[in-house]
């Protein structure tokens, strides 16, 4: 309701511009109980199913950080909507309202938790399947120096080059998807990955198909291997590492500014300069308090 008490809701704005493509980005959604009620990425994540499944056994779930509804569930599923919307406008000439809910979101990106469940995939409690930490050859590990690596050998042909570089014999082991045995696999593959340091792990992992790799710190991504061959991390004008835009397009590729990140503000005036509003205008603007500046005031 923030923009209609402004009077730029999109009855009044599709009015002037039919071909205006309008989108709606909150937690809730435009319409439903909650619609109008605070909250926040782990809420979201909370109604949408997918928290119930993020953790380990045995212990509360957990919410990854304020990526999964803020970030994915809702600016690029937004992003997604409008590139939609725009597509859609190349043939019908109009515009429409897009109604983007972090909560379907994010449940709509992790539809493969609902498609998978028949497949077995997700049919035992939270930490007890397949890629929750449930199985000893899809779980991260810490090294002797305090590091971590990550383990994802799925596939049978990956799992023997897992087995192999940790120098253990198949013949004497379970086989791969005893789930019965995984508690005790687990125990066992922690006490050898305890052994090494995680360089020591990457150099007899790197050239294998074990899918065996490093947890890098952000400090230290830009300065792999991997990512340094293809540039995946790119510093500014302050020295400050931020990952390159994605995805990557072969003729019309992003050009990202060394530039520093602007200050909240910092260019309002500018902006609204550029656009034909008067100083005056502009001031009544920042008595009103719609726009804020960086410049540092007075206290005198």
């Amino acid at each position: 309701g923030v923009m209609e008490k402004l009077g730029l809701g999109p009855e009044v704005l599709l009015q002037e511009n039919p071909r205006l493509i309008y989108a709606r980005l909150t937690g809730f959604g435009q319409t439903g109980k909650y619609a109008k009620s605070a909250g926040h990425d782990i809420n979201y994540v909370a109604i949408s199913g997918v928290l119930s499944k993020l953790g380990r056994k045995d212990e509360n779930p957990y919410a990854p950080g304020n990526l999964l509804a803020d970030f994915a569930g809702g600016g690029v599923m937004c992003a997604m909507g409008i590139v939609i919307a725009l597509f859609e406008r190349t043939r019908s000439g109009r515009g429409q309202v897009i109604d983007a809910s972090m909560v379907e979101g994010a449940a709509y990106l992790s539809s493969f938790l609902w498609k998978s469940q028949s497949l077995g995939l997700w049919s035992k409690p939270r930490g007890e399947n397949l890629l929750d930490s449930g199985a000893p050859f899809y779980e991260i590990y810490k090294t002797s120096d305090g590091k971590f690596v990550a383990v994802g050998a799925l596939e049978p042909q990956f799992y023997d080059q897992l087995i192999k570089g940790l120098g253990l014999d198949s013949d004497e082991l379970p086989t791969q998807m005893s789930t019965s045995d995984w508690p005790e696999m687990k125990k066992k593959f922690a006490s050898i990955f305890a052994q090494k340091t995680q360089a020591e792990w990457c150099s007899i992992f790197d050239s294998t198909d074990a899918c065996v790799t490093p947890v890098l710190p952000l400090d230290d991504v830009a300065s792999h291997q991997h990512n340094k061959e293809r540039s995946s991390f790119i510093k500014n004008d302050q020295g400050e590492i931020s990952p390159r835009p994605a995805p990557l397009l072969s003729r019309t590729p992003a050009v990202p500014s060394s530039k520093r990140d602007p200050f909240i503000g910092e260019h309002t005036e500018e902006i609204l300069l550029e656009y034909g509003f008067t100083k005056q205008e502009i001031a009544k603007l920042y008595s009103d308090k719609a726009i804020e500046s960086n410049k540092p005031k007075a206290n005198l």
